[in-house]
């Protein structure tokens, strides 16, 4: 209640006129006194003047204090050191709102300023711009990373790289991209996040900027390591045993470091060193083979990108899998979300894929007599187009899951361990990627994301 008294003073001028005019009825009607009427007409026009600008003085004064919050002038204080109760109540009820106004402004200005200090101290950078480009808001983060001292449009982005500025004009929301920005200290990777919020009827975007150079640093190096303890392992078991039969045989036609006599030489001998340069042969062609597996490894050909139905991948893919030894103790299904969607992509390459991971989903259930396997297409949480292949094989461990695409590692004993790594360098000069998850006994899915 803004004011009892104001109420009271409503009503009692109010009541007033209704009792004045029911007065004047009757001794204009019956007791037909015309003066004494014409007195009580004076009356309630005075009353009617009085309450009219009693509304009005009321009215103005409350106008004038929304006209000043509308103005967001919060600094307003009414009197209340007066004798008109009525107002006095009026004034101090307005005052007791304004004071919380305050009080909520003074703590959005500080809960303000605290997010304005938390988003300064952040290491990843913050910008916000509107529709027309117009910089909002950018932390010091920010600019440290694309090196400018102020921000105020996007344009500015422009000339500081237009690759950049191209990637963040087209940037979609909750679409993540990588940039290499060149910087007087050096490339640096830029990794890009936008997210929309709205805002008095307009969108704003969000825009994170993240330096990651360091962490790609970091997974390049731990992926050469991988890498090159793979390899070591494989080009020791081969050699080892070349350089223990070429001692062995070396030991057989030399006595105390001088070579044998002709006649020395016997029929066993010569068997023995016979097979002894076979199994060197085949360990030569063993090693020579692992190389050519390293050099298409490392040349992954350039896609020839056309677009293509998935339908049409599908059958392809179904007629590949039937050419396939013990196909057909296993079914293989499809499953299709849209049977109309289409990939931009080489399509000869990404069925090579296809066909690598139907064969690994083949051999994972050999030995399972209800084992199944399902191809299907759908969208990741990015809602970019993927393509799956499940079975419901044994599975892969944990331990193995982030070993599995390293170059020649393998857990068959005739594997090359090449297959999967060569299927994610596809993916890779594709701009899309190869994930994998499992459950142990249950499903192993690998989804190639474009």
């Amino acid at each position: 209640m803004i004011s009892k008294h104001l109420y009271i003073n409503i009503i009692a001028r109010v009541l007033s006129i209704v009792v004045l005019s029911l007065l004047l009825g009757y001794f204009i009607f019956i007791d037909r006194s015309f003066r004494i009427s014409f007195l009580f007409t004076a009356a309630i026009l005075i009353i009617t003047i009085n309450l009219i600008s009693f509304l009005n003085t009321t009215n103005r004064k409350i106008r004038f204090f929304f006209d000043s919050v509308r103005n967001d002038d919060s600094n307003l204080a009414f009197p209340v050191d007066m004798k008109q109760r009525t107002f006095r109540e009026l004034y101090e009820s307005m005052n007791r709102v304004n004071n919380q106004i305050q009080k909520l402004k003074i703590e959005n200005r500080q809960q303000e300023q605290y997010f304005q200090t938390l988003l300064e101290h952040l290491a990843t950078g913050i910008i916000t711009y509107n529709d027309k480009g117009f910089i909002l808001h950018a932390n010091s983060s920010a600019k440290r990373l694309l090196t400018a001292d102020i921000l105020t449009h996007l344009q500015q982005i422009e000339r500081i790289d237009k690759k950049l500025f191209q990637a963040i004009i087209s940037i979609k929301p909750s679409e993540r991209r990588l940039v290499a920005l060149n910087t007087k200290q050096g490339e640096i990777q830029l990794s890009l996040k936008a997210t929309l919020f709205g805002k008095n009827n307009h969108e704003l975007v969000i825009l994170s900027i993240q330096d990651i150079k360091n962490e790609l640093d970091e997974k390049e190096l731990e992926s050469w390591m991988k890498l090159i303890r793979v390899l070591m392992h494989e080009i020791m078991n081969s050699i080892t045993p070349i350089t223990s039969l070429s001692e062995s045989l070396s030991n057989i036609f030399s006595i105390n470091g001088l070579p044998v006599l002709p006649g020395q030489v016997t029929s066993k001998s010569i068997s023995t060193t016979l097979q002894g340069l076979n199994v060197i042969k085949d360990q030569g062609r063993g090693l020579m083979s692992f190389v050519e597996s390293y050099r298409k490894l490392t040349r992954v050909p350039e896609p020839d990108m056309k677009f293509f139905k998935v339908t049409d991948l599908f059958s392809r893919v179904q007629i590949l899998y039937h050419s396939l030894e013990n196909s057909e103790k296993i079914d293989i299904s499809v499953s299709l979300t849209d049977p109309d969607v289409e990939i931009f992509a080489d399509q000869n390459l990404i069925s090579q894929v296809m066909l690598n991971l139907l064969k690994n989903a083949l051999e994972a259930n050999q030995n399972n007599p209800d084992g199944k396997i399902m191809i299907g297409n759908g969208v990741d949480n990015n809602e970019r187009p993927e393509l799956c292949v499940t079975d419901n094989g044994p599975g892969i461990s944990e331990a193995n899951l982030d070993e599995i695409f390293v170059p020649f590692f393998t857990t068959k004993p005739k594997g090359s361990g090449i297959g999967l790594s060569i299927s994610r360098q596809i993916m890779k000069v594709h701009g899309g990627n190869l994930k994998v998850r499992s459950v142990p006994d249950k499903e192993t899915v690998f989804c190639l994301s474009f």
